[in-house]
């Protein structure tokens, strides 16, 4: 097994960059996950690391061997796809074992690899069975089973659960996480997918426009955005973000007209700010009402209500997460209660953190 080291990584195509000097040291047996909206930048990312795209400047480092020039095949590091890439003509015992044959291992190797790989992924029994003959979530585990039997120092996967049904993406969740927890072996995992990231990561990189705008522990991520891009991003429901400016005496006061508490001393009074406010901090309470919301659509989820609603005629958008026991109807104004300690407020020029 191996770390992987990020060094100032860019990337650029005919001088136009995608990939803005990103750094990220990643320890031997981590599962970093690399998430952002389409277009950031993450793929890019993460085919640099498996030498399918140049880089125009940086180092990149596996097991303390810097591979800039070395090819795919000789990184060590084996890659899932979101599309299976699986052979259609061969069995799954065969699609497993294809790699291993080409490396020259002999048959007894081959079968002793591909026999504990398809235990590990619950195949055993589905050895002798084409690709056409297997759902969306077995035909993800051979894929899986192709990689696990390289036993490289690296795993790559590349949105590997995006062709999958909402249902079977949470079970495959599930068996990567128990997976790369078995074998601890130092894996990237891409998605564009916040709630699987969450799940997954030991620690995850946000990407936004070629940058790496934060990078943690996904809690320390979720609870203390570094700027309002994370805070919107990380979290569902999203973040609300309501414009407004900082005032004397420990309050924010919103363009809606409300006033919010801030920690004292946040920002100096006058500095225009965005203020974060996660719709699960925010509580149904008549005595301590910071804000009062018309509710013009609720969402009924059984453990949870979705309320959306504005603080005023034609006002910003501000979703709240309550209790499924609560009751309240389209056209009702209701108390809103935020406690101080959650109130995220971001420059509103720069969107940085305050």
């Amino acid at each position: 097994m191996a770390g992987v080291s990020l060094r100032d990584v860019r990337k650029s195509y005919a001088g136009n960059a995608v990939i803005h000097g990103v750094s990220c040291e990643i320890a031997d047996g981590e599962l970093i996950v690399v998430v952002g909206p389409s277009g950031c930048g993450k793929s890019t990312l993460l085919r640099m690391v498996a030498g399918l795209e140049e880089i125009t400047e940086g180092e990149i480092a596996i097991g303390g061997r810097v591979v800039n020039a070395v090819e795919p095949k000789d990184r060590d590091i084996a890659m899932v796809f979101q599309n299976y890439a699986l052979y259609p003509h061969m069995s799954v015992f065969d699609n497993m074992a294809y790699g291993l044959k080409i490396r020259g291992l002999d048959k007894a190797q081959i079968k002793e690899r591909v026999g504990k790989a398809a235990a590990i992924l619950q195949l055993d029994s589905l050895l002798e069975r084409k690709p056409r003959a297997l759902s969306g979530g077995q035909r993800q585990r051979v894929a899986m089973g192709r990689a696990i039997v390289r036993d490289p120092q690296v795993f790559l996967f590349d949105e590997p659960l995006s062709n999958l049904d909402a249902k079977l993406r949470v079970q495959m969740r599930v068996e990567i996480k128990r997976l790369q927890q078995t074998l601890a072996t130092t894996s990237i995992y891409v998605t564009h997918d916040q709630v699987e990231a969450m799940t997954l990561a030991d620690r995850l990189i946000v990407m936004n426009a070629g940058r790496a705008e934060q990078i943690g522990a996904p809690l320390e991520l979720y609870e203390r955005p570094a700027t309002q891009f994370v805070g919107g991003f990380i979290g569902s429901p999203a973040m609300n973000f309501l414009a407004g400016r900082i005032a004397e005496g420990g309050v924010v006061e919103l363009d809606d007209g409300a006033r919010l508490p801030v920690p004292a001393g946040a920002a100096s009074a006058g500095r225009a700010v965005a203020v974060g406010l996660r719709p699960e901090h925010v509580a149904l309470d008549g005595a301590a009402a910071s804000l009062q919301l018309t509710v013009e659509l609720i969402e009924m989820l059984g453990a949870d209500t979705i309320v959306h609603g504005t603080l005023r005629q034609g006002g910003a958008l501000v979703l709240a997460r309550l209790p499924g026991t609560v009751r309240i109807a389209v056209g009702e104004r209701v108390p809103l209660a935020i406690p101080r300690q959650h109130v995220h407020l971001f420059d509103a020029a720069t969107g940085t953190r305050l």
